[in-house]
């Protein structure tokens, strides 16, 4: 094999970022258990730092570009960009999450280590190029999280979410490791490039159906992970029950990771069936945008409806996935960049205004903000005009480049049908902007905390790519266009 001839110091650099992450959530583990009754928010501080080291490192082994231990992980420009991006929503969940916390005295080491080994997960989950490798990156994310979405042990909506994620997160990740056995069993190989050649190579229509069944049953599981429909029933409740930071970095850590091994997956190993299994990927794109927008229409609470939002903009990546192209592929990873920094964004500060044990989430409870915390009216307010798409935001220039590849690829329908669900969404977002501006806050809610200086940081910083992105999307375009071709 290639990776068999590298020098081992190579092979170390390329797989850097993931042992910085593994040896930072094991140190905040150590120092949780040594450092007593001491507040724990200096942990949260250093898995930050941690995870800007790993950047660094990505960056760093991104010099070196190339295969690594006999061809199970690759570092490319398509490994580099997810990378960064799920250890950019670390970054900010952590900060997000000191105050939270603090807040409803659950601030412990462990809640950092998880979300590290979390990201530790996602990121095995993106560099690799191998069936086993991902599934293995695919558990570490996933255990973590489903401990996350518990993690406030005391408040009952919390335990429901776990349970829920859990029981059901288990059986969608059965089907993505049976559709591995499958494929397996039909090309002797679990390696994409292999898997590609030998579903080329297979003579007939019955050694194509056999791939075409494996990759329906990877379809589920990881159509679960995106919370894609009809596999979306767990996102509302457990973004709901969740702690709000941990709904953050659900709803763009893990989906973007997943999202990136459909990718890689699909288009790699599964490309020269592209016709077989792409009815599946146009149905679930209209029935998540349809669900997810119009069962978001009707939601009084806040958080509820961010949970059937993401459902709908899942919708929307997966019109891109469906036209199979370069195009396609690019504008995948830019909008999941783009989604990445308004959704964390709007959960994180959603966190903050329910106030104490999370009590406020109706819309209503959000009236007067504009006049009363005057910052955080303004930065939601840039958060979900991102979510509408409105020009000079990212969430714009996102569905722009979707819907542009679906149209090359003459996907006209899907097209017109997704412009419509675009507009529909377009009112609940705009609702809770006319209450926030337009109506007198309720004596019975009481006032909102100032922000500390790491959600006001994290915040900021949101709010400034979603701009950026918005304003100047050129630098970033140029990347995702480039690392586009290297998983064809």
């Amino acid at each position: 094999m290639p990776g068999n001839s590298l020098p081992a110091a190579v092979e170390l650099v390329r797989f850097l970022p993931e042992t910085i992450l593994v040896l930072l959530g094991t140190l905040i583990m150590v120092l949780e258990a040594v450092t007593g009754d001491r507040p724990k928010t200096f942990l949260g501080h250093l898995a930050a730092a941690g995870l800007g080291l790993a950047a660094c490192a990505a960056v760093y082994a991104h010099s070196s570009p190339g295969e690594a231990f006999s061809g199970m992980l690759v570092v490319d420009g398509f490994t580099t960009f997810f990378r960064l991006l799920v250890y950019a929503v670390g970054i900010l969940t952590v900060l997000s999450s000191c105050q939270f916390l603090t807040r409803e005295r659950a601030n412990t080491g462990e809640f950092y280590a998880l979300v590290v080994f979390s990201v530790a997960g996602q990121s095995v989950m993106v560099a690799s190029h191998e069936l086993i490798m991902i599934f293995i990156g695919l558990e570490i994310s996933s255990i973590a999280t489903y401990v996350l979405a518990g993690f406030l042990r005391d408040d009952p909506r919390a335990t429901e979410s776990a349970v829920k994620y859990f029981l059901l997160g288990s059986f969608a990740t059965a089907f993505v490791l049976y559709g591995i056995a499958w494929i397996y069993g039909a090309t002797g190989s679990t390696e994409l490039t292999a898997i590609r050649a030998a579903v080329d190579t297979q003579a007939g229509r019955e050694g194509a159906m056999l791939a075409a069944v494996a990759a329906a049953l990877m379809f589920v599981g990881l159509g679960f992970k995106v919370s894609g429909a009809p596999f979306q029933m767990w996102a509302p409740d457990v973004y709901q029950g969740a702690p709000s930071p941990v709904s953050a970095f659900l709803s763009a850590g893990p989906k973007a990771a997943a999202f990136a091994v459909f990718l890689r997956v699909f288009e790699t190993a599964f490309g020269s069936i592209g016709p077989l299994w792409e009815p599946l990927f146009w149905i679930s794109a209209l029935l998540s945008m349809t669900i997810g927008n119009f069962a978001a229409l009707v939601q009084g609470n806040v958080k509820r409806m961010l949970a059937y939002s993401s459902i709908a903009h899942a919708g929307y990546i997966l019109v891109a996935l469906t036209a199979r192209s370069e195009v396609g592929t690019a504008a995948v990873m830019f909008y999941l960049a783009a989604y990445a920094l308004m959704n964390v964004g709007a959960f994180a500060l959603l966190g903050h205004l329910t106030r104490k044990g999370e009590r406020f989430q109706k819309v209503e409870d959000l009236a007067g903000l504009g006049s009363a915390q005057p910052l955080a009216a303004a930065l939601f307010s840039i958060f979900l005009l991102s979510l509408i798409g409105v020009p000079l935001t990212a969430g714009f220039f996102g569905k722009f480049y979707i819907f542009k590849a679906a149209l090359d690829s003459g996907l006209v329908w899907l097209t017109v049908l997704g412009l419509l669900n675009s507009a529909v969404g377009a009112y609940y977002y705009l609702r809770v902007l006319v209450v926030m501006y337009m109506r007198e806050a309720s004596e019975e809610v009481p006032p909102v905390e100032a922000l500390s200086g790491g959600l006001r940081a994290a915040l900021l910083a949101c709010s400034a790519g979603t701009l950026a992105l918005g304003i100047f999307p050129g630098p970033v375009l140029d990347f995702v266009n480039r690392s586009a071709t290297l998983i064809r």
